[in-house]
């Protein structure tokens, strides 16, 4: 019988979660997985005596939805949702819904809005991001793709999404095509900064400083009732004052060789495209990479030495300068973040609302914090704002760090403490801050070898020379563009 609210595919942790959270929300939910013994011990375990149905087919599933038909993707990114996609289309009739809830690159949501549009069926490429617990008990969610089809998902999404302070639901429809997985790529671009700009505070703390992780578990707890309170700091002082069941303090036994899923660098691709400066987050990446080389970085260590300095100041003094660091750093790679939002936004013709953004984050995500609530602020005072760092409330908080923000980068440099992503931060606010950089003679170099021509400050923009450097190049230039 057709009377399932809504079908999911793909009962890995995620999928499974999502359906549970559903459930406990009043809505039956119709389940396949390819492997359809996991559709069985679903429903036999977590599932059981809830309104969910187990399939073992696309037919039978789809026949157990009702018109228009909902259907939620949960699938590994790229070609096992189109696979999935094409097998579900036999079954489905103009005006039913296809949900991508995975990690999908945003290209390829713009191209299935529109490829299923011609068979009239609604797509939505949406972000989910809270993980586990999450997708069980309130997530973000970030919708884009065919318009017409955010009716039909509304209050189920709104319904199962995280709730702010003020009981406003975390999901808001975000664009058309695929603005939804877009924002959530730039989402997880933030959170790749905000973890790395953590992972040095904590670098600098234990062999910087000498801090035991009983000393910096305190040190977090209390920041993650300040300006810091967030998800991330929460999760990092609760890491840092966990044992295993033999008494051992498991951060110190984890290797420290990073993973990625790849979306952190779709993000810093996506800067590139369109030319946005999001240093912040590119080396965090690069951090990540870099970490892979484990093997590599054991054979410098034995023939690569560094200052060998020791820290010799006010302990207490600098962990209060990490704190600030850490802070303006954090506002850094947000307002790089919206910057990107803003550039890819015009270019795709899709009219972010960016204050809406901001609630999305606020609760359920993986970069939730109490400051989302100041981006809000700032985006709902203007909503031309080009750079967060011109709010007063930024440049306020930003202004009051910056003394420390510097000492600790010093500091780090001194004591031979690699800190990119934090040091990345604070070069791109000198240079933000900077009505003249060193791009004129860039420029003069350019000119010199290819002929690539220059605007002058005396003359109008717009208009560009050559110099004949050396006297032997003639008057024939390169054609000026930029690519």
């Amino acid at each position: 019988m057709a009377d399932s609210d809504i079908g999911l595919i793909g009962l890995a942790v995620m999928g499974e979660n999502l359906v549970l959270n559903m459930a406990s929300n009043g809505y039956q939910v119709a389940v396949y997985n390819r492997t359809t013994s996991k559709v069985d011990d679903f429903i036999s375990g977590r599932a059981a005596g809830q309104p969910i149905v187990g399939t073992h087919s696309l037919e039978e599933f789809c026949s157990k939805l009702k018109r228009p038909r909902r259907v939620m993707i949960m699938v590994k990114a790229g070609a096992a949702v189109d696979k999935v996609i094409e097998g579900l289309l036999p079954y489905l009739e103009p005006g039913d819904v296809v949900i991508d809830g995975g990690n999908s690159e945003f290209p390829d949501s713009i191209r299935r809005t529109n490829d299923l549009a011609e068979k009239k069926i609604l797509f939505i490429g949406t972000g989910v991001s809270g993980g586990e617990e999450g997708a069980l008990k309130g997530p973000s969610i970030m919708p884009g793709g065919n318009p017409e089809a955010w009716e039909h998902v509304k209050p189920i999404f709104q319904a199962i999404a995280a709730k702010t302070d003020k009981g406003e639901p975390c999901c808001e429809w975000v664009g058309r095509g695929g603005a939804g997985h877009f924002v959530k790529m730039v989402h997880n671009g933030i959170e790749y900064g905000d973890m790395q700009m953590i992972c040095e505070t904590y670098d600098m703390m234990k062999n910087g400083l000498g801090m035991s992780n009983q000393e910096m578990h305190e040190v977090f707890a209390k920041w993650n009732s300040g300006v810091l309170d967030s998800y991330l700091v929460e999760i990092t002082r609760d890491i840092l004052g966990y044992k295993d069941e033999d008494g051992v303090e498991t951060v110190d036994v984890i290797l420290d060789k990073a993973g990625q899923k790849g979306t952190g660098k779709w993000t810093a691709i996506s800067a590139l495209d369109v030319g946005q400066p999001l240093t912040l987050i590119g080396e965090a990446v690069f951090a990540r990479c870099l970490s892979a080389l484990k093997d590599e970085r054991v054979e410098a260590a034995k023939v690569l030495d560094g200052p060998g300095t020791k820290f010799e100041g006010d302990k207490s003094a600098m962990i209060a300068d990490l704190e600030q660091a850490l802070y303006a750093s954090k506002i850094v790679s947000y307002a790089q973040g919206y910057q990107l939002m803003r550039a890819i936004s015009d270019e795709k013709d899709w009219g972010l609302n960016y204050g809406a953004i901001a609630l999305m984050w606020r609760g359920g995500c993986i970069i939730r914090s109490a400051f989302l609530n100041n981006i809000r602020d700032a985006f709902e005072k203007d909503a031309e704002l080009t750079n967060l760092l011109l709010d007063d409330f930024f440049q306020h908080a930003v202004e009051n760090a910056q003394a420390a923000w510097r000492r600790v980068v010093s500091t780090a440099v001194t004591l031979g403490i690699p800190m990119p992503a934090i040091g990345a931060a604070l070069a791109y606010f000198d240079g933000y801050r900077s009505a003249r950089l060193p791009a004129n003679l860039l420029q003069a170099q350019r000119d010199y070898f290819g002929a690539h021509t220059y605007e002058r400050v005396d003359k109008d923009r717009g208009e560009f020379f050559h110099t004949n450097w050396t006297g032997r190049g003639g008057t024939t230039s390169s054609t000026t563009y930029n690519a």
